[in-house]
């Protein structure tokens, strides 16, 4: 059953069902917005929605999961509905993603990439007011797998 959330922003939206279908329109999305490609690694996902007149964007995946970005070594949560208001480069207000920090599971609200001399690096925040950065590369998945 789909939150409030996703209900009050379906009417206007595109939404997509079924996991191959969905699979490809999160990478598409996170492309367009200039995202890493891997940031939203799901498994068996039901239904991808986006409302482009209020920049909300919800997935739902059968159960939750959590993933280790290897590169980085962080472990991350990822609830069986994962939503937020995205932007050029940002997904902000997420709800439903967990980053794992020693023993200690924080809320992540934001992510943004920057451009940096050195390369591009993505910034985690957390409902706490902390904040992490990594090689974007991190988040990459190789689409010829």
């Amino acid at each position: 059953m789909a939150s409030q959330a996703i209900e009050h922003h379906r009417k206007g939206a595109e939404v997509y069902h079924g996991d191959d279908v969905c699979r490809e329109k999160t990478m598409q999305l996170l492309r367009e917005l200039g995202l890493p490609s891997g940031l939203l690694p799901l498994e068996d996902i039901e239904e991808v929605g986006y409302n482009h007149d209020d920049g909300f964007v919800w997935l739902t995946q059968k159960k939750k999961i959590n993933h280790m970005f290897e590169e980085i070594k962080q472990l991350v949560s990822y609830a069986a509905e994962v939503t937020a208001f995205v932007e050029e480069r940002k997904l902000k207000k997420i709800t439903g993603v967990k980053a794992r920090e020693l023993l200690i599971w924080f809320t992540v609200v934001e992510v943004c990439v920057n451009d940096h001399s050195s390369g591009k690096k993505i910034t985690f925040r957390t409902s706490t007011g902390l904040s992490e950065t990594f090689p974007e590369s991190a988040f990459e998945i190789d689409l010829h797998d």
